[in-house]
Parts: C-alpha cells; sequence; structure tokens
C-alpha cells in the first residue's frame, strides 16, 4: 500500500448526504476480485444517463473537476452495505482523501486499509469548504505529519485521527504489510514446533 504523509490536490465539490456505497460502485461492477480497474465505474448511475449517455449535471463530469484528487461531501458519507470495492473504486479513480462531517463506520475503517486518509470536520468547517471550492481550481494541501490542512489564502485547519491509523497511512501498512513486519518472529516460532505441527513438502 502506497504510504500517505502529504498530498496537494484539485478538490471535486459533491454537496450530498448519505452517500453509500451502491452509489459509489454499484452492485453489477462487484463480480471482480483485484482491486484494480474499479475507478471508471465510481458513481456510474450518476454519472451516465439511462440510455448510456454522459450526464452533464453530475459534478464529477465538470470539466473544472478532471483530475480531482480530494472529494468533499456531505453527513454520513460511505453508508449502506460494507463492500470494500467502494474504496477500491475511490482509489482508482484517483481521490487519495475525503473530507465529510462524517463516514459511516466500516467504510471510513475501509478507507485507511486501503491508502485513504477520510477527513472528519465539523459542518461549518465544511461549509466553509464548499464555499471555497466554487472558485475553479480550488486546492488544498492536507499534512497527515502535521494533521493539518491549508490552502494557498492562509486557510489552515487542523484535523484529528486515532494514531494508529494515523502511524499505518504513514508506514504504507495495511493489515497483511502489519503481519509481515513480524514475519522474523513468525518464522522462528514456526521452527520451534514439533515436527509433526509443521506442514508436509510434497515430494516430486
Amino acid at each position: 500500500m502506497e504510504a500517505f504523509k502529504q498530498h496537494t490536490g484539485l478538490v471535486a465539490a459533491l454537496n450530498r448526504m448519505n452517500i453509500d456505497t451502491d452509489a459509489i460502485i454499484p452492485k453489477q461492477f462487484l463480480k471482480r476480485i483485484e482491486r484494480t480497474g474499479f475507478g471508471e465505474f465510481l458513481f456510474y448511475e450518476w454519472k451516465f444517463n439511462l440510455d448510456g449517455t454522459t450526464n452533464p449535471q453530475f459534478e464529477l463530469n465538470q470539466p473544472r473537476y478532471q483530475g480531482a484528487s480530494i472529494l468533499l461531501a456531505r453527513d454520513n458519507f460511505g453508508c449502506g452495505s460494507s463492500r470494500e470495492h467502494a474504496p477500491w473504486a475511490i482509489l482508482d479513480y484517483g481521490f487519495r482523501v475525503l473530507i465529510a462531517p462524517s463516514f459511516a463506520d466500516i467504510f471510513y475503517n475501509n478507507c485507511f486499509k486501503n491508502g485513504i486518509l477520510p477527513i472528519r470536520l465539523d459542518g461549518a468547517a465544511v461549509d466553509d469548504l464548499f464555499k471555497r471550492a466554487e472558485q475553479p481550481g480550488y486546492t488544498l494541501s492536507v499534512d497527515l505529519e502535521k494533521q493539518e490542512i491549508t490552502d494557498s489564502t492562509g486557510l489552515r485547519i487542523s484535523f484529528d485521527v486515532e494514531d494508529h491509523r494515523r502511524d499505518f497511512l504513514l508506514q504504507g501498512l495495511d493489515d497483511i504489510g502489519l503481519t509481515l513486519k513480524q514475519a522474523a518472529h513468525i518464522d522462528a516460532y514456526e521452527t520451534k514446533q514439533p515436527s509433526y505441527y509443521r506442514p508436509k513438502v510434497a515430494q516430486a
């Protein structure tokens, strides 16, 4: 998993509440098991009309938001089913930072496991960011080490992240990576076990 320390990117504003995981990545795209290739299906049923044409009214289809890597949204982002494909699609599309007043718990946890930083800010701060994001080309800089958000006009917002989640992102560790850091201890433990506990290797 790619480590996250600082990130500067274009902000896309999605002024909607209760965006659920089925809106983020519809169920018909959940047949694949690899983590890549889901970005093109992000918000698919909002991005396209029923006839398959692009919906020009959808926020992320606007030219001003092309290449955005920071997504601004409203309360309860990521609610609904616990599909891990949702953060996969968000990351594959190019978003590294999500900012909202609140996130669904399972989705919030899955973001950290996939290298995405979800930032919870109070409603007033999010309202202010939505106003600022009306300016075309609005960018933010996010520093996870300092736990701080800044922009070019002097804005400075502090945010909180649990220490263990922050450390995992800074080191680029998911659950597997965390386990592999203990590989030497695991191997040492295995070599101490009686032979009948060890898996047999098939002879050629």
